[in-house]
């Protein structure tokens, strides 16, 4: 009997007492852990323990990327993106696979008491295997919570880049913090989708809370102006310190086709005027 199904043989005759070994291992390195967590434990232990039976009897145990050890690869891609999404840490995760090392090697010392040869073989051969199983299953948490956080990262994006309607047809776009590239694109979607969905003719774009205006900065202004005009708006940009425009003219910005105004309040007055709009004060009669 070749090396692999002997492993073979041993996980499916230890099976039960690998797998409460396993699980008492996994539960003790655990801060808590209530009924449903135990069940769930044990149903994933046990799911491993029978992929990594059904990979040694194929007699592969050299490359987990081997088609036979596809189911493997699956049930711990799975393993790993639920951690993730968990919170869970990578050591935690990995432990998972590396603990059943313990158990394992006991029952291989049983079985090989007297066969020291074979038992180097078959404890190098598992441990190979499983810290192959467990870096596998590291990288593939790593491009999971990367994953996550790009996407929270692109919706505290979406959140700080609110576009308000103020009146008919006027639109603003308060921007705080620093506008980079990502953010630009976010602010150009949020803006031209709020555009198509009100038809808003004037779009107020505020940079008060915006530190500092480069280059850069500018650019990305000019562009999110420039593809407004494309959907139909026209751009006011208010908070214009004097600092910024300090900062405008030194750095040769060019903004003569943009309307510019120092306070959202003006810039707002400009789009009533605009689109045809006026507020009147309506002053109380005293008796």
């Amino acid at each position: 009997m070749t090396l692999p199904l002997q492993i073979a043989g041993i996980f499916e005759k230890f099976q039960p007492v690998i797998l409460e070994e396993w699980l008492q291992d996994l539960k003790a390195r655990m801060v808590r852990v209530d009924a449903d967590q135990e069940s769930q434990l044990r149903q994933q232990c046990a799911q491993f323990l029978r992929v990594l039976q059904q990979g040694a009897a194929s007699g592969q145990l050299n490359d987990i990327e081997a088609r036979e050890w596809d189911e493997a690869r699956a049930f711990l891609s799975e393993l790993s993106h639920q951690r993730a999404r968990q919170g869970s840490t990578p050591s935690e995760t990995a432990v998972f696979v590396f603990s059943i090392k313990q158990p394992l090697f006991a029952r291989l010392r049983t079985e090989f008491a007297d066969q020291p040869e074979q038992l180097a073989g078959a404890t190098w051969s598992i441990s190979t295997l499983l810290d192959a199983l467990g870096l596998f299953t590291v990288e593939v948490y790593q491009k999971s919570r990367d994953q996550i956080i790009v996407r929270q990262q692109q919706e505290l994006l979406e959140l700080s880049t609110p576009v308000v309607k103020l009146w008919q047809n006027v639109l603003a776009l308060p921007l705080i913090g620093t506008l980079d590239s990502n953010r630009t694109q976010v602010v150009m979607e949020s803006l031209l989708q709020r555009i198509i969905e009100t038809s808003a003719a004037i779009a107020i774009i505020d940079i008060t809370g915006v530190p500092t205006v480069d280059t850069l900065v500018a650019q990305h202004l000019l562009k999110t102006v420039a593809a407004a005009r494309l959907m139909g708006a026209d751009c006011i940009i208010s908070g214009i310190r004097p600092q910024i425009a300090q900062t405008i003219v030194h750095l040769g910005v060019n903004l003569e086709d943009v309307i510019t105004k120092a306070t959202l309040a003006d810039a707002f007055l400009v789009a009533l005027q605009r689109t045809g709009s006026t507020i009147t004060t309506q002053q109380r009669e005293h008796a």
